[in-house]
């Protein structure tokens, strides 16, 4: 796992106690503020894990070639 799965998975999760917050009060500019940051934090998240794999198969390349 590396920084930009970590940190976007925090986001996710800071969101979810946010938007369930909003919801419990009524609070619906919360609950929305707290959707708008999982989104964001699943992004992140996603893009940390596609750049893993990414490099993860160019490494494999790598090898590939040098054989």
């Amino acid at each position: 796992m590396n920084r930009d799965e970590i940190k976007g998975r925090a986001r996710d999760l800071r969101g979810r106690a946010k938007q369930a917050t909003g919801v419990l009060t009524g609070n619906e500019r919360l609950e929305s503020e707290g959707a708008d940051e999982r989104r964001r934090g699943r992004a992140q998240a996603d893009i940390g894990r596609t750049r893993k794999e990414l490099g993860e198969s160019i490494e494999k390349l790598g090898k590939k070639i040098q054989r």
